[in-house]
């Protein structure tokens, strides 16, 4: 529980042999866009034949202030292996009871970029049609970005970074990299961008984006 609220997380499962999906909203709350498009997917989209880990707001204090940071000054999402605010240590726990997913979906805007882009890391085949296909999905709805270079990171591709399993700075862990030192095989962090196109766009683009990524489940080491 924080000030703002509790954390939310919950699961439902249909079956042990089926594929298992986590889906995160809301680690940054200057960035709306997340968890919002959660509420739209949920609500329209068939969710069947999949078991779920769904978070849809994970830093309450920062949404309510519309910050990045939680009240504590912290970007949560560089603190997966310290563990500083209450939130991650809560969040962390909470995961590390539930079963290793086999597909991490992380919903984020990026208020420096003018169009989408996202963040995979893979354990496993290296498949860039799959990357492709994410974007030509999303493109329907938010231009890709253009740039070579997307946040100190080359892309492999336009829009697409292919991330190594291991954090930038040793000691600040993002989500993403705590779910593959958990052995999480197939992640990707999807980043609309904030201030180029209107919410309702960036909120189509983000269910575009996981529509796209959820046939990909078998191939995630499943």
């Amino acid at each position: 529980m924080t000030d703002a609220g509790p954390i939310v997380a919950w699961s439902r499962f249909e079956g042990k042999d089926l594929p298992t999906v986590y889906l995160s909203a809301g680690m940054h709350g200057d960035e709306p866009a997340g968890p919002l498009a959660v509420e739209a997917f949920w609500r329209e989209a068939d969710t069947c034949g999949v078991n779920w880990l769904v978070c849809p707001m994970l830093n309450p204090t920062g949404i309510r202030a519309r910050s990045r940071d939680n009240a504590q000054g912290l970007d949560m999402n560089r603190d997966y292996l310290i563990r500083q605010s209450q939130e991650v240590n809560a969040h962390a726990a909470w995961l590390e009871r539930q079963v290793v997913p086999d597909l991490l979906l992380s919903l984020h805007e990026d208020w420096e970029t003018e169009g989408f882009y996202f963040y995979e890391i893979s354990l496993h085949d290296d498949h860039p049609q799959r990357a492709r296909e994410i974007l030509e999905a999303v493109r329907v709805h938010c231009p890709i970005e253009q740039n070579a270079v997307i946040d100190d990171h080359d892309v492999r591709e336009q829009g697409w970074i292919h991330h190594e399993p291991q954090a930038d700075f040793p000691d600040s862990w993002p989500e993403a990299i705590f779910l593959a030192k958990r052995g999480c095989p197939l992640s990707f962090t999807f980043e609309t961008p904030s201030c180029a196109i209107p919410l309702e766009q960036r909120i189509a683009a983000h269910g575009a984006a996981i529509r796209a990524a959820l046939p990909y489940l078998q191939e995630s080491g499943k």
